[in-house]
Order: C-alpha cells, then structure tokens, then sequence
C-alpha cells in the first residue's frame, strides 16, 4: 500500500498544515472539544499500533468518541489526515546536533535517529517522497539534514544530492527491518523460525548448493550473530545502514579533497 501526498484541495491543504485559519469559528462560550491537534494525535496512534490499513476517520473518530462526521469540520478527509499525519510526527526530530567535532559523527548521529525514528512510525515507509507534503515538519526535517551536510563546505548542488542518497539509505534499510518485524506478526513465525526448515531442506536436498554458488556462499564469512530479541534481517538492515552511511560520508570527504585540489 502506497499512499500520495498532496492529494486534497492544495490551499485547504497548506492552510492544515501551517494551521492558518483552521479552527472552526465558534459562537462565545467553551472551546469544541475537538481540534485539527487532537484529531492528528489520535490518527497516529492508531497508525502506530495498528498500521495504515487500520486507519480510518471512522477509526479515528471513535477513538475520540466522536462520529466520523464530527472530524470533517476540522479536516476533510483521509488525504488531508494522512498529510497532517506524516508532517506532525516529523516535527519528533532532534535538531541539536553538535557540529564541533565536524560533519562525520553528526550524519551518523542523524542516520540513526532516521532509522529509529521511522521505526516508531513504520507507516511512513507507505508515504511515498514522490510528492512532498510541504508542511513545517517536512521543511524543518530538510533545515536538521541540511545543517549537518552544509558544514561538509561542498556546494549546494552537491549538497542537495548527498541529501537525497542518504535519505534513500535509512529508507532502504529500514524498510527492510520494518517489514522483518511486520512478517513476524503477521505470519506468527520469526525469522529464525522460518529460515530453521529451509535451511535444513536446502541443505538435505542440494548438499552441492556452496559449490554451484560459491561467491553466495562466501557472503556467510565473518557474519556474527544477532543481539537477542533482534531479528537476522534487522540486525543486517541495521550494519547495511550503517555501512551505506560509512561509505557516503567516503564519497563526502573525497569529494572535498577534489574540490580542494581543483584548479582556480
């Protein structure tokens, strides 16, 4: 399930999201219980508990005590909430990474807060980048990675690049150990319990199978085991992370001995 950004009403949908004028208007007396906060507050924690599929105005209204009539005064649709959802949890961000030792352990820094913040909102991996949400959060998230990478010195339009290959980085890996915790509930196996039988029917079946594939097989060199209570897939998403930033932040420091060495 993919979801669209940016799919409401354009103006309705920034005015949301920069909350410019979306209160309802009210005669005088007590404030409606209900607001564009509590209603996006609420969505995320289903999302976060139950997933994407479960999320619903419906859903969200009952979970409020409300009808699902009773959140269209505040936000039109799904669209918009789904919006409103992925730029508020965004705004979670640390920004106060310090850059006095350089560039090099705040990106590590980031990229794992990344990692760890995506799995909390797992749901954000159906949000596809495709089209921008183009709310505070988003905006403030872009501010966070570009005062990291812009202490690099490297010009903007390679800035802007570096940006968008980490971004892809923590995506891909994440996915991969969001979908490694997503597979266990749902099939009720974990990893080491699914891979048990195959393992033991490859090896029973093709005892030849190291020879006929030998650079497959060597992928098995050096290979530790997982923490306990982590899965095999998202203790390797995690060192594929981890390697992938090592060696962008390589690419970084080779470009800047270029630059540094490129004739005037």
């Amino acid at each position: 399930m993919v979801v669209f950004a940016g799919q409401g009403d354009a103006r309705r949908s920034l005015e949301l999201l920069w909350r410019a004028g979306t209160e309802p208007r009210t005669a005088p007396g007590p404030k409606p219980a209900l607001s564009v906060d509590s209603i996006v507050g609420a969505a995320v924690e289903i999302a976060d508990a139950e997933g994407m599929a479960a999320l619903s105005m419906r859903a969200v209204g009952e979970r409020l005590g409300r009808t699902a009539m009773a959140l269209y005064t505040y936000v039109p649709s799904k669209t918009e909430l789904i919006d409103l959802m992925y730029d508020q949890v965004l705004g979670e961000l640390r920004a106060d990474y310090d850059l006095a030792a350089g560039w090099r352990p705040a990106l590590d820094e980031l990229a794992l807060q990344l990692w760890e913040f995506h799995l909390r909102h797992p749901w954000l991996l159906q949000v596809s980048p495709a089209r921008p949400v183009l709310g505070p959060g988003e905006f403030r998230m872009q501010e966070i990675v570009l005062r990291v990478l812009f202490t690099t010195g490297l010009p903007a339009a390679r800035v802007r690049r570096i940006v968008s290959t980490l971004l892809t980085v923590v995506r891909g890996a994440v996915q991969i150990a969001a979908e490694s915790r997503e597979a266990a509930r749902e099939t009720g196996l974990s990893d080491a319990d699914w891979w048990k039988p195959r393992t033991e029917a490859l090896s029973a079946l093709l005892p030849d199978l190291p020879s006929r594939y030998p650079h497959v097989a060597r992928l098995g060199e050096g290979a530790t085991p997982p923490p306990a209570g982590v899965s095999y897939l998202e203790y390797e998403a995690r060192l594929s992370l981890e390697a992938g930033v090592e060696l962008l932040a390589d690419g970084v420091e080779a470009a800047l001995i270029r630059e540094a060495s490129a004739p005037r």
